[in-house]
């Protein structure tokens, strides 16, 4: 059995997740290998520099042209449906899902959203079914004024309902808005006489989160596609067995046994001999599968992260929408940044080192062209650091910035000695 170290583990897990090496230019097939290859691409709608989805594929692909996930999907390669939450999945994925959504629509007909508001739900299908696809906000308001975000249309609702029972799919986006049409004008092919049991679905999402993860222990494995913790440790013992999964060791986070996907056998020896390793630094979403699971990056990484979206102004520490640092294998700080497209600046409201870092020319190098490349990317060319918890290593990033691309060099001047971990 294979023995990793905890440097090594990261590296595996990175290297599954496409963050190994810099990436070069991107085409719309890089998009969907990306997504394929994490399993899920989260959705969410907060837009302070780029919306998470996007971030997460920049993160892993560099530049590339935003459109070509909207084509994906209104080409049917991707789909739309609740993994651990809302996200773009493969559509070859789609048959893993069938199952939920109706089991969802049978509880709903029987004492849900449904049962209480059959008549509403048909006529939106009705109208589906005569003028094609619709957005929510083709249905006008009959009983006033909208409130509150939950006081939604009683269409709106309806539309939602029929996705999440999976009468309907999102056909397309447009400027970010759903396009609603009947399930079966956008995926005509389907029969639910293909739907897998219940063992087969399990089985796949298994296998598909310790290859997303590249290297996992069975206490990881239910969260990335919120499936069922009993029976996760047999259930991967026997692909072990059977010789789906590699079984490894990570001495310095216990005796269990983690699992390595048998397509990653050369990346895991690659690992354990210490050739593998992370050339990546770049800005992470607060939903990249690398940091979303708390527990997990704080486990791997060391890295005590969470989204301050929520919390009160005064009450937060780091900011309101900040993006972990990856560099080299390791989370090492976060920042705050927002994106002035008028103004053409992108602007770093706050920039934090975790305890422990060392600081370097390389690291503050490495950090400006990160942040150079994320600002050309978002058309705001200005880059500018308000405040940093180490005023010099900001000083060293701004003047990074400055002098343009970094120059390699055999050996690393140190800035500063290293931030005090206490």
């Amino acid at each position: 059995m294979m023995e990793l170290t905890l440097s090594s583990a990261r590296a595996l897990l990175l290297a599954a997740q496409g963050l190994a090496a810099p990436p070069p230019a991107a085409g719309k097939a890089d998009v969907l290998a990306a997504i394929r290859r994490m399993g899920a691409l989260q959705i969410d709608t907060i837009h302070v520099i780029a919306r998470s989805h996007l971030l997460v594929l920049w993160s892993r692909l560099g530049a590339f042209e935003p459109a070509w996930l909207d084509e994906l999907l209104a080409e049917g390669a991707l789909f739309e449906y609740w993994s651990h939450a809302a996200c773009f999945l493969p559509i070859e994925a789609f048959r893993l899902y069938r199952p939920e959504m109706l089991k969802w629509r049978e509880r709903s007909e029987a004492e849900g959203w449904l049962k209480e508001h059959a008549g509403v739900a048909e006529r939106v299908r009705e109208r589906l079914l005569r003028e094609g696809p619709v957005r929510a906000a083709d249905f006008e308001r009959t009983e006033g004024r909208a409130g509150e975000w939950w006081d939604r249309k009683p269409e709106k609702n309806a539309l939602e309902e029929l996705y999440n029972t999976g009468q309907v799919m999102i056909a397309r986006r447009e400027r970010f808005q759903r396009i609603y049409d009947l399930q079966e004008r956008v995926l005509p092919g389907w029969s639910d006489a293909e739907l897998p049991i219940s063992e087969e679905v399990e089985r796949a999402h298994a296998l598909s989160t310790v290859r997303a993860l590249g290297v996992a222990p069975a206490r990881w494995v239910p969260d990335y596609f919120r499936r069922y913790k009993r029976g996760m440790t047999a259930r991967l013992e026997g692909l072990a067995d059977e010789g789906s999964l590699l079984r490894v060791r990570v001495p310095e986070l216990g005796p269990d046994p983690w699992y390595v996907h048998s397509e990653h056998r050369e990346l895991a020896r690659a690992a354990a001999a210490g050739t593998l390793h992370s050339e990546v630094t770049t800005l992470l979403s607060p939903f990249d599968p690398v940091v979303w699971h708390r527990e997990r990056a704080s486990e791997l990484f060391g890295f005590d992260y969470r989204i301050e979206v929520y919390t009160p102004a005064p009450k937060r520490k780091y900011g309101y929408f900040t993006l972990p640092i990856l560099h080299r294998g390791a989370l090492v700080g976060r920042l705050c940044p927002k994106a002035h497209r008028r103004e053409g600046v992108f602007e770093v409201r706050q920039l934090h080192l975790e305890p422990g870092v060392e600081i370097t020319d390389a690291l503050a190098e490495d950090l400006a062209g990160a942040l150079r490349a994320c600002a050309a990317w978002h058309e705001t060319p200005e880059v500018v650091i308000r405040q940093s918890d180490l005023p010099a290593f900001g000083a060293a990033v701004q003047s990074a910035l400055a002098c343009g691309s970094r120059k390699p060099r055999a050996t690393e001047r140190k800035i500063l000695s290293r931030r005090s971990s206490s």
